[in-house]
């Protein structure tokens, strides 16, 4: 059953009434223009409503760095498959990582070797797991944007209000604004505005994505993730384009403020601070990541010695050009090829928010 089936706003006479006044919008554009979403949800949205079907040729929808596991580097796989291996630590991770290649193989395979690795639905059950294994070492393999990451900050402070010393976490998490940063400045990469995430500006706020308008001149846009929110941004973005202005819109303003998430974003500074992180595809990005604060630098798992290869990405991937919004996954030699989601060979194809997997079970497997 699809996602949408109950909800109101995916009325097919919704979105085609919408579809035809993004049509008869794009008549006003002095030239065709180019879209970028940077949310995973959004992505799966689009590709299952076949929204990019509906969209005149005046109007291109590509789709940015929205997968917190696609944009994690192979060099972090690799750490956690060698923290896997230390006696006495187990790696527990959310599913979506677990087949996402290292360098030399996969946390799946390592775990199939006889790896300490388990599955978790939540960092509270790695926590759980380290207050039952009180002579092991409990390592969170934390990754996700600013959505995901006060939940590990809430563990992390839970851990400390009970003496639990032995949970540790692996920071791979990442905050969007610098990458749409270096988006916006990158010459190879010809944007002309932005969906922006949803999940994200509820905890961040609409606000930390001014600079788009402001110093780029890139018309940007909140938006909620039915066909409709989606179709309505596309439209807000035309108008924008037509009229020869850019500024940031809050059309999601049922869940997203200005500030974003107060609570959520102390809890978020207590524990993290920016930190300068590598984004596959992206390459290293200043204040993009988050590090541990050096008062809980005890949690970091980092400092847990092991011994990492090189970092050696899947020949033949173009992932990384898939998250710039450089390519469309057909466009990729491997995939529908040797690249399915049952036998994934890059991270967009893994995960279930990537790019290329929603482009393979909505948009079809055919390659060009």
């Amino acid at each position: 059953m699809s996602a949408h089936s109950h909800d109101p706003y995916f009325a097919p006479g919704a979105v085609a009434g919408l579809a035809e006044q993004v049509r008869a919008a794009a008549r006003t554009l002095p030239r065709p223009i180019t879209l970028m979403e940077v949310c995973g949800t959004h992505t799966h949205a689009i590709a299952e409503a076949g929204l990019r079907r509906m969209l005149p040729p005046e109007v291109r929808l590509i789709s940015g760095p929205g997968c917190p596991v696609c944009v994690t580097p192979v060099g972090y796989v690799d750490r956690a498959e060698a923290l896997a291996r230390v006696p006495g630590v187990i790696v527990c991770t959310f599913g979506d990582l677990v087949r996402v290649p290292s360098s030399h193989g996969s946390l799946e395979r390592a775990r199939a070797a006889g790896a300490a690795i388990r599955i978790v639905y939540s960092p509270r059950d790695a926590l759980a797991i380290a207050r039952d294994n009180p002579s092991s070492t409990i390592v969170f393999l934390a990754v996700g944007f600013e959505t995901t990451a006060p939940t590990i900050a809430a563990a992390l402070a839970e851990a400390e209000t009970l003496g639990v010393t032995n949970f540790l976490v692996l920071s791979g998490h990442k905050v969007m604004p610098p990458p749409m940063r270096a988006l916006a400045g990158e010459p190879g990469v010809a944007l002309d505005g932005f969906l922006l995430p949803g999940h994200v500006s509820v905890v961040a706020g609409w606000k930390s994505f001014a600079f788009l308008a402001e110093e780029y001149g890139l018309p940007s846009v909140v938006v909620g993730f039915t066909p409709t929110d989606v179709l309505r941004g596309v439209l807000e973005l035309i108008a924008q384009h037509a009229a020869g202005r850019a500024e940031v819109k809050n059309l999601y303003s049922r869940a997203v403020t200005a500030e974003g998430n107060p609570a959520a974003r102390a809890l978020l500074e207590r524990f993290f601070e920016p930190a300068t992180v590598v984004w596959r595809g992206i390459g290293e990005i200043p204040g993009s990541g988050l590090a541990l604060r050096e008062a809980y630098r005890q949690r970091d798992a980092e400092t847990i010695a092991v011994e990492l290869p090189e970092p050696v990405e899947p020949a033949g991937c173009r992932c990384g050009e898939i998250l710039k919004g450089t390519i469309d996954p057909p466009d990729c030699p491997l995939y529908g090829r040797t690249c399915t989601p049952d036998t994934a060979v890059g991270a967009c194809m893994v995960s279930s928010e990537g790019t290329c997997a929603a482009w393979y079970r909505h948009e079809g497997p055919t390659p060009r």
